[in-house]
């Protein structure tokens, strides 16, 4: 399983770990990845995502995860993230029309 969030992009970060006595060994930064069901009103249904924290509190700010989704580019989102906006989409128009 990859270490990035689908959402955000962040993914793992490399740097050094630097001693007192300024000895530096290699380390990773991993992201803060969450296993979270978020929910979309417009579906009415649960989605299982693996998250930064980052990222959940974008999806506050935006008035969450449909608004987040519709929000976003095609070319940003993962394959099954692009599926569940056109299912969004397609709820919307037949609600709507």
């Amino acid at each position: 399983m990859a270490r990035r969030c689908p959402l955000s992009g962040k993914a793992v970060l490399v740097g050094n770990n630097v001693s007192h006595a300024n000895n530096k060994t290699k380390r990773r930064f991993l992201p803060n990845l969450q296993q979270r069901h978020l929910f979309s009103e417009t579906l009415g249904e649960s989605v299982r995502l693996r998250i930064t924290t980052n990222a959940m509190r974008t999806i506050d700010k935006r008035g969450g995860l449909d608004a987040y989704l519709l929000a976003s580019a095609d070319a940003d989102l993962p394959r099954a993230l692009v599926r569940l906006k056109r299912r969004i989409l397609a709820a919307r128009e037949s609600a709507a029309g």
